[in-house]
């Protein structure tokens, strides 16, 4: 399975930016399309992520903000960043969580990184 995302950049704070996310290769059906993002020096923190039948999670930093969509049939995933801040700042990385061998043993996708700048 590979990852590719698009359309991270530079943005003045309360802008907005769409991340996109497309999957290729031998997909399960049964999957998690979604973002992290990732600060210098900390770990990888969850955004926003939906599973293939529609459930959804956001971090409560991003409620209300941003939101996630995806497209099955295209195997693709957006993240719509809305009302953006500086501490909004990070690298987003694309993820796929294939669920073909059950919740307990998901195999994990990544796309590389796409940086988000938003200046104050």
């Amino acid at each position: 399975v590979q990852l590719q995302a698009s359309g991270g950049g530079l943005v003045q704070a309360g802008g907005s930016l769409r991340l996109s996310c497309a999957a290729s290769g031998n997909i399960f059906s049964g999957n998690v399309m979604g973002w992290y993002r990732q600060l210098p020096g900390k770990q990888r923190e969850l955004v926003a992520d939906m599973t293939s039948v529609g459930t959804i999670r956001y971090a409560d930093n991003v409620k209300g903000r941003f939101t996630i969509s995806r497209d099955n049939p295209k195997n693709t995933v957006h993240l719509q960043m809305d009302s953006l801040k500086p501490e909004d700042t990070a690298v987003y990385y694309c993820n796929l969580a294939d669920l073909k061998l059950g919740w307990a043993n998901l195999v994990d996708y990544w796309g590389k990184g796409t940086l988000v700048t938003v200046s104050s």
